[in-house]
């Protein structure tokens, strides 16, 4: 298997690849670019390793032939930054940062409650009324010829997310959420890292495992996928070197 990254001035990183790929250039606000927050690059290229990996191990076991792989950080990007791309090649205009709000959605994005922020999403005129009537308690604004229409609010959004902040802010995030989800309204906390790694839903369906690395105990995320009747091996950190000589035998060095 070769990881290939093809570049005669510099080694590649996973922020320069996402400028490359055009990743930053519908990331972060209409002023300001922004970085995604994770290797993006890394991660998506491992992954297409990965289920590259899978596919010729399986084509293997039914014709005995090897495979060489090939996977490039800015073509792992490329892939993610397909509708962005296609949009800006195939319509004439280049996508706008919104930052945490959709540039072709409108309700989609953070609302203000009394406590916080609330993420929440409508995807057609079907929810729209409904939040208005059921949770915005404003049935006339689902009527507004401002907001009539996904493409009317959009053209509207700042004064539509200012009428929604008004009428949010005077429940608490947790009371927003309630009537979200009884009006089927796909919606979300706002959460920090470590609100995340305090999640009800990770500490209930016990996805956290403690792990021993040479400085200690810590705790870990077992992997996304599960199996039925496989518990995932969460072995130990090694060691610095600890598997030198059995990684240079398996390769013949």
């Amino acid at each position: 298997m070769a990881l290939a990254a093809h570049t005669r001035t510099k080694r590649p990183t996973t922020l320069l690849v996402q400028r490359e790929a055009g990743l930053l250039e519908v990331t972060g606000t209409e002023t300001d670019r922004a970085k995604a927050g994770i290797s993006a690059a890394d991660i998506a290229a491992g992954m297409y390793a990965y289920s590259g990996i899978l596919a010729a191990l399986f084509a293997r076991e039914r014709t005995g032939d090897g495979a060489t792989l090939e996977v490039a950080m800015l073509d792992a990007l490329g892939e993610w930054m397909s509708q962005p791309v296609s949009q800006a090649v195939y319509s004439g205009a280049a996508p706008k940062r919104t930052g945490a709000r959709h540039a072709s959605i409108s309700p989609y994005g953070p609302f203000r409650a009394s406590d916080g922020n609330v993420f929440l999403s409508i995807q057609n005129n079907r929810e729209w009324v409904r939040l208005c009537e059921l949770v915005l308690r404003t049935p006339t604004l689902a009527a507004d010829v401002r907001f009539s229409t996904n493409s009317r609010r959009v053209i509207h959004d700042a004064e539509l997310v200012e009428l929604i902040n008004v009428r949010l802010e005077a429940m608490t995030s947790d009371e927003v959420v309630a009537l979200l989800d009884d009006a089927g309204i796909a919606n979300a906390h706002i959460r920090t890292p470590s609100e995340f790694a305090a999640h009800p839903q990770l500490a209930a369906r016990e996805r956290w495992r403690d792990v021993a690395t040479p400085a200690g105990m810590v705790s870990a995320l077992l992997p996304p996928l599960q199996v039925e009747g496989l518990e995932a091996a969460m072995g130990s950190v090694p060691t610095l070197g600890e598997h030198t000589a059995t990684v240079r035998r398996e390769v013949g060095k």
